[in-house]
């Protein structure tokens, strides 16, 4: 008789003193078994692997000013940090309604805010695109406050199946919603030379779109596929050794961030989602009613100035943050995905 598959599987094992894969840090992907582990590596400056660190908590706090029988929304739940926060100002009678698109991470969050003690009468935990924010106003009424995180969580970044970053091997996928779409392997492959430019270009101001658009395209009359996070990688590599090598390896690795950020916010149609929220939103906000968007891309960042300003010229808005507020020297020191986070509000009239 086979007993193979009764035996407990060993740990995956690494060399050095810490792991650096992510199945390898499985200290880490247990938070609530290792949590000396876990303050190791936030006071290291890190962020430790399946986690999400939330940013300008105590910001948003104080612009949300929640009161204690409020309804609100947290339209990008992610890891739950902001949200269980929020829930931290309700009293019972109050009501916070969280939503997320993220199809694989939405279930571990809610299991562990309500393990947390956070009840269906006070937290709706529901699977939605924040687009569709006037769906859920329908349903529930107009809300009181409304937050949106429009980074993309740690817990993504770091896991290489989801496909979001070039130092991993994975596949080349980069959706929020893995069930919905295409991945970016087939994106690609449906852009021409000239519109993989003008992607790299307009989502994430690439200066030398020209030569890795070239270069993808090349490989694609090859007959080579591009499914791999580490195929891209090595593209962008190979098209750029024309830059000095004294500069080579930083402008490759500023181009890979670049590249596969622009493809991430056109697989998954980041800025037409986002100004479809803003179009929704004030209709969404009961008078008087507070938003605060915490955005990590200038593209973003204009959007959601531009639309805070024109309602608050139409008067929708009575009032605006004058700038964006950045997080502060100390959490960008402790956090470093907290370095290009800006932070806007609006008020309902």
């Amino acid at each position: 008789m086979d007993n193979n598959d009764s035996k407990p599987k060993r740990r995956i094992r690494y060399t050095g003193t810490y792991p650096k894969s992510f199945e390898a840090k499985y200290k880490e992907l247990q938070p609530e078994k290792y949590a000396e582990t876990i303050e190791k590596v936030i006071l290291k400056g890190n962020t430790p692997a399946g986690m999400h660190r939330p940013i300008c908590v105590h910001e948003i706090i104080d612009i949300l000013k929640i009161k204690p029988d409020e309804k609100g929304l947290d339209a990008t739940l992610g890891y739950g940090g902001h949200t269980s926060e929020m829930l931290k100002q309700l009293s019972p009678n109050g009501h916070l309604y969280a939503i997320d698109q993220d199809s694989i991470e939405l279930p571990r969050t809610e299991e562990r805010l309500r393990k947390l003690g956070f009840t269906p009468e006070l937290l709706t935990i529901i699977p939605m695109n924040f687009s569709d924010i006037d769906m859920l106003v329908a349903e529930y009424g107009k809300l009181d406050f409304v937050l949106a995180d429009l980074g993309v969580s740690s817990m993504q970044i770091d896991n290489p199946e989801r496909g979001f970053s070039y130092k991993t091997e994975g596949p080349l996928d980069l959706r929020m919603n893995p069930k919905v779409g295409i991945p970016a392997s087939v994106r690609l492959r449906e852009l021409n030379e000239e519109e993989i430019e003008g992607m790299l270009v307009e989502n994430a101001d690439e200066p030398y779109a020209r030569e890795i658009s070239l270069a993808i395209s090349a490989e694609y009359k090859r007959g080579k596929d591009i499914s791999t996070t580490s195929h891209l990688r090595k593209i962008i590599t190979d098209a750029l050794k024309f830059i000095r090598s004294d500069e080579r390896d930083e402008e490759i690795k500023k181009s890979c961030q670049r590249s596969f950020q622009a493809l991430r916010i056109d697989v998954n149609h980041e800025f037409e989602v986002l100004y479809e929220f803003l179009e929704k939103l004030p209709e969404a906000l009961a008078p008087g009613g507070r938003v605060a968007i915490l955005s990590f891309h200038s593209g973003e960042d204009r959007l959601v100035k531009k639309s805070f300003q024109h309602y608050f010229r139409e008067g929708i808005y009575k009032e605006i943050a004058p700038e964006f507020i950045r997080p502060s020297m100390d959490e960008q020191t402790s956090n470093s995905r907290a370095r290009s986070a800006k932070l806007r509000w609006a008020i309902k009239s």
